[in-house]
């Protein structure tokens, strides 16, 4: 559970009772530094938790879904790597029956087979 769920007050709620704090004149410098340092921690807490709502990652299933996300990529990076080699390993083989060919027409072997 994130600290977000445990806390009593909603997310916004707690970001407008720190600004609060943070702007009444009691003349603490490092109380009120504190205090800005909890309103940005609950600040980008909840901007992340919108932002994993909005991509629909905020359920239960988002970690398989990411871990499903991962193999899938993981998959297509060994099979891209696998086709690049396959199509470079067919290319030289093209280049060396090439080589054998012209070797052979050199030698004049068309001749020596008529």
């Amino acid at each position: 559970m994130s600290r977000m769920e445990n806390s009593p007050l909603p997310s916004e709620d707690m970001i407008a009772r720190l600004i609060a704090q943070a702007t009444s004149d009691d003349g603490a410098g490092a109380s009120n530094l504190i205090t800005l340092r909890a309103i940005v921690e609950e600040a980008s807490e909840a901007g992340a938790a919108r932002a994993l709502g909005r991509m629909g990652l905020a359920d239960e299933s988002a970690q398989d879904d990411i871990d499903e996300l991962r193999e899938l990529l993981g998959a297509w990076r060994e099979t891209k790597s696998g086709a690049l080699k396959a199509a470079l390993d067919w290319i030289m083989r093209g280049m060396f029956a090439l080589l054998l060919i012209g070797i052979a027409v050199r030698l004049g072997v068309p001749e020596m087979v008529r």
